[in-house]
C-alpha cells in the first residue's frame, strides 16, 4: 500500500493535466495518483487513461464540483496521507517528498502547503487568516495590490511567502494532510461546490486542536486561472454561493448581513 495517494480533480484540463503528471512522474515511485473527471467535454478522461495508465481515473458522472469530486477520489484511496492537487499545478523533483518531512517532523500538524509560484516564478498568497470580514478584506487588499504590482504590497507579500509557520488555511492547489484528520472532520463539506472547501477544511480540522502549516521552503508551480478564464462568470457567482455557505457555517450572524449586501452589489 503506498504511503501517499494523490488526489486530482479535473474539469476540461486536459492541456494542464500532461505537464501535472509528466511532473509527477519524477516524484517518489511509492504514490498512487486518482484523477476524478467532472464531465470533461475536452477528453480529458480517455486522454489520461490512454497516456497514464498507471493513473486511476474515475467518472464523476457529471460536474458535481470541486469538494464532491474529491471526496470520490478519496474513498477511492486508503493511503495514509492524501495530497489534494489541482490540475494546473507543476510539481518540482524533491517537493512532495520535502512536503512529507514537515508533517514527520511535526506531530500536531495535520495539514501542510508549500510556497507557490506562477509559471513566471512570482509569488502567490496561498495562505491566510480564516474567512471573516476584516480577513477577506486584508486578503483582497494584499492579492489585489500584489496582482497589480504595488511595490510595498508586493514586497510585504514576498517577505510573508518566505517563512514557515502555523497558519489558519493553505490552498486546496497543493493541501497535504493526514488521513486520520480528514476522516475525522468527515472529509471535505460538499456543500462547498467551488471555493472556500480549503478553508472550511482547514477550519475544522483547526477545530480539533491540530495544527495547519505552511511550508516556505517547499514551492510548486501553479499555472492560475487557466481552468477557470472562459468562465469567469458562473466562477464568480460559484465564489459568492461559497462565501456565503462558509459563513453560515462559521459566522451565522454575519451571514444575513452579507446577503444583503450581495443582492445589492
Amino acid at each position: 500500500m503506498p504511503r501517499l495517494s494523490i488526489v486530482i480533480v479535473s474539469y476540461n484540463s486536459r492541456r494542464d493535466l500532461e505537464d501535472c503528471l509528466e511532473s509527477l512522474a519524477h516524484q517518489p515511485p511509492a504514490v498512487d495518483t486518482t484523477v476524478v473527471d467532472n464531465a470533461s467535454s475536452d477528453g480529458t478522461a480517455d486522454y489520461v487513461r490512454s497516456r497514464w495508465p498507471a493513473v486511476r481515473v474515475i467518472d464523476a458522472g457529471g460536474n458535481v464540483g470541486f469538494a464532491a469530486a474529491t471526496n470520490i477520489g478519496i474513498r477511492h484511496t486508503s493511503s495514509e496521507l492524501v495530497l489534494l492537487l489541482n490540475p494546473d499545478t507543476v510539481v518540482p523533483r524533491g517537493a512532495i517528498d520535502a512536503l512529507l518531512h514537515v508533517l514527520d517532523t511535526n506531530a500536531q500538524a495535520a495539514i501542510v502547503g508549500p510556497r507557490i509560484v506562477d509559471a513566471n516564478g512570482r509569488v502567490e498568497l496561498s495562505f491566510g487568516r480564516t474567512i471573516s470580514p476584516l480577513a477577506e478584506l486584508r486578503q483582497k487588499v494584499l492579492v489585489r495590490g500584489h496582482d497589480a504590482g504595488v511595490p510595498l504590497i508586493s514586497n510585504a507579500v514576498e517577505r510573508m511567502t518566505r517563512r514557515s509557520r502555523a497558519v489558519d488555511w493553505v490552498s486546496g492547489a497543493c493541501l497535504l494532510i493526514r488521513r486520520h484528520d480528514l476522516e475525522a472532520v468527515g472529509l471535505l463539506d460538499e456543500r462547498f461546490f467551488l471555493y472556500t472547501e480549503d478553508v472550511d477544511l482547514c477550519a475544522s480540522v483547526r477545530a480539533r486542536g491540530r495544527q495547519v502549516l505552511f511550508a516556505a521552503t517547499v514551492e510548486i508551480v501553479h499555472r492560475r486561472g487557466r481552468s477557470v478564464a472562459s468562465a469567469r462568470t458562473a466562477s464568480n457567482a460559484a465564489y459568492r454561493r461559497s462565501q456565503v455557505a462558509f459563513y453560515e457555517k462559521h459566522h451565522p450572524r454575519w451571514a444575513p448581513l452579507l446577503r444583503w449586501y450581495l443582492r445589492w452589489k
